[in-house]
């Protein structure tokens, strides 16, 4: 008798299992009762079989996941001593994010900056600073967000103009490591669908591919924001991998990429916030199962308190309970062999290759971003998106569905959590970041 467990049984195909199914129905169609089809074309079956693998390499190799924990540098000694708090309870990566020149030295004192992945998030551009920076922090875990389009896209104008955006670039790509940051977290917190967030991302990529070449791969790194379709989310950046490596084939390089990860901000509340802790918590874990370098959690009060340890502390336990009580250390490769998992990568791949395709023959992202063609599909996007949550179709927990009536917030905003229009003149239409409750919020808070 033989020992292996498996060989004790007849195996059975995919099809005598659809089969059975069709059977069971008693007459009713197999396509229209069991397939669900999202809104961007996925198909979704009830079950699946290996022969659903169109591609059986791996999305990534394994690693251990870093905690990040993002800090707003309004006071260089104070930002240092939370940076400083935060590794020594958990966190291995800080992004410091920063709207002006600061003191570098200040900043980084008692930090190992050799062990300690570091992204400066920059509002501004100057790159004799950020290269002055560099040359100090001289590491490879050293990352610097300087994305000069994301800017135009989410302003609607370039930080100077085009001409002097690409020299000063040109001149931090040439003397600083990891200096090709790609803000992808615009396009999921404006509305956008899954494939529209990875063909606008690997067309972002490309205008900067187009200008520096191939050679400058191995600078490129991503941020993207987690929403909560948790095995989408797992299959989104799972896709983008398999993207980006097809798309280096093209300009015949290779580099891995690096990507750092963080929960949406379209879904967060501000009523009935602890249900935000649950909504970042399966967030992340989408993020660590997708294969993300860095993740970066969303404290659940973010959108309406100022910076707080309290709700920082509990973000950063959030990642350490997932990492060490959890033992998702090092599970960025667990979704290999799921097959339902490889069945929604590779068909979001393919949505985004051919909307990716699209935008190339039409000139490129630049061009489309400029005649206003993304800026509109994203719009589509998020208008389907908010019908849906205004008619609870979409459900947030605590806000269109069962709310707690007796939740008064009024006197507890710190900070305006609302979209603000500012009256500029732009070269482009910006890309509007709007959470899903806004005009639910407004009305609720006005009634209190």
């Amino acid at each position: 008798m033989s020992t292996n467990l498996f060989e004790q049984f007849e195996t059975t195909s995919a099809a005598a299992w659809k089969q059975k199914i069709q059977v069971d129905l008693k007459g009713a169609d197999y396509n229209e009762t069991l397939l669900w089809k999202t809104d961007e074309g996925i198909v979704v079956k009830p079950f699946y079989a290996d022969e659903d693998r169109k591609d059986n390499s791996n999305a990534s190799s394994e690693f251990k996941f870093n905690i990040s924990q993002s800090i707003f540098i309004s006071d260089e000694k104070t930002a240092n001593y939370i940076a400083v708090n935060a590794l020594e309870k958990g966190a291995n990566a800080i992004e410091f994010i920063a709207v002006k020149k600061f003191d570098y030295k200040q900043l980084l004192s008692n930090i190992d900056t050799a062990d300690t992945f570091l992204y400066f998030r920059c509002s501004f551009l100057d790159s004799d600073f950020l290269n002055e920076v560099s040359k100090y922090v001289n590491s490879k875990n050293c990352f610097f967000q300087v994305d000069i389009i994301h800017n135009l896209a989410k302003s609607g104008n370039w930080f100077k103009n085009l001409k002097a955006d690409h020299k000063d670039l040109e001149a931090i790509v040439k003397l600083a490591n990891n200096s090709i940051g790609i803000d992808a977290t615009l396009y999921q917190n404006a509305g956008a669908n899954i494939s529209q967030q990875l063909a606008y991302t690997l067309a972002h990529a490309n205008e900067y591919l187009n200008h520096f070449g191939g050679d400058a791969a191995a600078k490129f790194h991503f941020n993207f924001a987690v929403g909560s379709n948790y095995f989408f989310e797992i299959a989104k950046i799972r896709a983008f991998r398999k993207l980006w490596n097809s798309l280096l084939k093209e300009y015949n390089t290779q580099s891995e990429a690096h990507i750092f990860a963080q929960p949406s901000i379209r879904n967060k509340t501000v009523y009935d916030y602890n249900v935000n802790m649950l909504r970042t918590t399966s967030e992340c874990m989408s993020a660590i199962l997708g294969g993300a370098n860095t993740v970066n959690n969303l404290s659940y009060d973010a959108i309406f308190h100022k910076k707080n340890e309290f709700g920082e502390r509990i973000s950063r336990n959030q990642l350490l309970i997932l990492q060490q009580e959890s033992y998702l250390d090092s599970a960025n490769t667990i979704a290999n062999g799921s097959y339902y998992i490889e069945s929604i990568s590779q068909q979001l791949a393919e949505k985004a290759l051919a909307i990716f395709k699209d935008i190339e023959k039409a000139g490129g992202f630049l061009k489309q971003l400029k005649d206003g063609v993304i800026q509109r599909k994203i719009t589509e996007s998020a208008t389907k998106e908010q019908e849906k949550f205004n008619t609870n179709e979409l459900v947030l927990l605590g806000t269109n569905k069962q709310p707690n009536k007796e939740d008064k917030m009024k006197s507890d905003i710190e900070i305006y959590p609302f979209l603000k229009m500012n009256p500029i003149k732009t070269l482009v239409t910006p890309i509007i970041i709007k959470r899903l409750a806004e005009d639910y919020e407004k009305q609720r808070l006005a009634d209190e």
